[in-house]
């Protein structure tokens, strides 16, 4: 690696297209990320580090220097500053032409070095991996390297930026389970094989052949990454991530107007927030927001499509909003992915908005199984404990507690056709009468519409109709302005959500 003055490696021959420069053999890690980083930005940092041999491995020395003139690179990491869509981040990329990526102290320390010079640059830090897992012929001093990264992961915290990770193929053994794991937003390269252990083991443990398992497309169905797009595109896909979480720019965002004092019955107002004809959460999430980027999965094996999340842009403002959809119940892997989402806001200090329509969580053997109650209370605990402002939106029925652990943030909004209620009409009447037929006289006596709400403190305000995409973006954006306008420090957001809620029932 050629240094320079400042200490850093020049990746490309300024000029050259990525396909040209694949040619000059600049090394596998330099070349792997031409479709990654803009043209000739990508300024690897040189360093005293150097790879030792903690355990007198037979052979090893001498196999790490013919990897080495065979790659032309020093070690299995290559770090330091580039720009990706023309915004300035720190780059961590894998060699998977020396010693098959795998990771040693050098790797390790790198990777962690270029954590802390994110940290230090609060600018956003990348990493792609290619990688074999540990390298054995370093021992345990191999292994620890996944806590060391991890660390560093977590100070990183401090810059409030994000972490994007790409699994590229390989992506497998203890750098998947450390610093490809922990990221904000992952992206998974086409074709890439993805898991913990590689298939031979696997096979050798199960004593069966895998079918379609350890597969990038495999990983997207399991909720395990964001997103699978091909190697072409991956520049172009992290680009618009880190865009789309760029510095805040907002807009004016004027009042909305008031909801206008017709209260219509508790049933018209059920017949409303089920109308097939009003936009679902989904629909309002892709539509009301000016970009997003859609977060996907539970990390524990699902993906659920009952609630959607997205990282976002509103008037030019950041936010995470999460939305539920009426047409499917959430299970224990909805709320999952929900808590996942409000750690993502937590670390990249963004507000939170939540937009409430669904008959009630999954009350099937198979959700009670699971945890589905746990998994509502942890979320409900989760909301409370958020250090940003956190926004509820109710746009259509909001069904028991399912729903509620949705709405505990710092301000509630009803739409004027929602409904919120500690059980549907059909199954009160049911519970109460034995006759279903009398859910009408049921949704009337609970007290579920917007105005009832408000009346009742749990709402803030009521939001008039019709329900829009315009609508609620003007509706979002006003109170996000008025919640972030005068935001003290997380601690104290924390203690007046507490108390709010806590005196909600006064």
């Amino acid at each position: 690696m050629r240094g320079r003055p400042d200490g850093r490696a020049s990746l490309l021959v300024r000029g050259l297209l990525p396909s040209e420069a694949n040619s000059l053999g600049t090394g596998g890690g330099l070349k792997a990320v031409a479709h990654l980083v803009d043209q000739g930005s990508f300024e690897p940092v040189a360093d005293d580090l150097s790879t030792a041999d903690p355990l007198g491995f037979p052979g090893y020395l001498d196999a790490m220097s013919r990897t080495r003139e065979r790659s032309e690179s020093d070690e299995s990491v290559v770090a330091g500053p580039a720009r990706i869509g023309g915004i300035e981040v720190e780059l961590a990329a894998f060699d998977f032409s020396f010693f098959g990526g795998s990771v040693g102290e050098v790797a390790g320390e790198r990777v962690a070095r270029s954590l802390e010079r994110a940290t230090e640059r609060r600018v956003p830090f990348v990493a792609r991996l290619t990688t074999g897992g540990s390298r054995m012929q370093e021992g345990m001093r191999s292994l620890v390297q996944m806590a060391r990264v991890a660390s560093a992961r977590i100070a990183f915290e401090a810059a409030a930026q994000p972490f994007v990770a790409v699994l590229a193929d390989p992506a497998t053994g203890g750098p998947l389970a450390s610093i490809g794991s922990l990221a904000d937003v992952t992206i998974a390269e086409a074709g890439a094989r993805i898991g913990f252990a590689g298939p031979r083991l696997v096979e050798s443990f199960t004593g069966r052949r895998l079918a379609g398992s350890h597969s990038a497309e495999t990983a997207l169905g399991a909720g395990l990454v964001d997103a699978v797009v091909p190697p072409i595109e991956i520049g172009r896909t992290v680009a618009h991530v880190l865009g789309v979480l760029a510095p805040d720019n907002p807009q004016r965002a004027d009042r909305p107007t008031p909801a206008s004092a017709e209260r219509p019955s508790g049933w018209d107002v059920v017949q409303i927030a089920r109308a097939k004809d009003r936009p679902t959460g989904p629909e309002l999430l892709s539509e009301s927001l000016d970009s997003h980027v859609v977060i996907q999965g539970d990390r524990a094996g699902r993906e659920d499509p009952a609630v959607a999340v997205a990282l976002g842009r509103l008037r030019g403002s950041r936010l995470l909003m999460m939305a539920l959809d009426r047409l499917t119940a959430p299970g224990p892997a909805a709320y999952r992915k929900a808590r996942r989402a409000v750690d993502i806001a937590r670390r990249l200090r963004l507000p939170i908005v939540t937009l409430i329509d669904t008959p009630g969580a999954n009350p099937s053997e198979a959700s009670e199984n699971a945890g589905i109650s746990s998994e509502i209370a942890l979320l409900i605990e989760a909301m409370l404990r958020a250090e940003v402002p956190v926004l509820g939106v109710i746009t259509g029925e909001g069904g028991s507690g399912g729903a509620l652990a949705f709405a505990v943030g710092d301000r509630l909004v009803a739409y004027a056709g929602s409904a919120f209620s500690v059980i549907a009409p059909e199954s009160a009447a049911e519970i109460l009468w034995r006759d279903s037929a009398r859910a009408r006289e049921a949704a009337n006596v609970l007290k579920l519409g917007a105005f009832e709400l408000e009346r009742l403190g749990i709402a803030d305000e009521v939001a008039s109709e019709p329900l829009s995409s315009d609508s609620l973006a003007s509706t979002v954006a006003y109170h996000l302005h008025s919640l972030t306008s005068n935001r003290g420090p997380g601690a104290d957001l924390v203690a007046a959500r507490l108390e709010r809620w806590r005196a909600s029932a006064e």
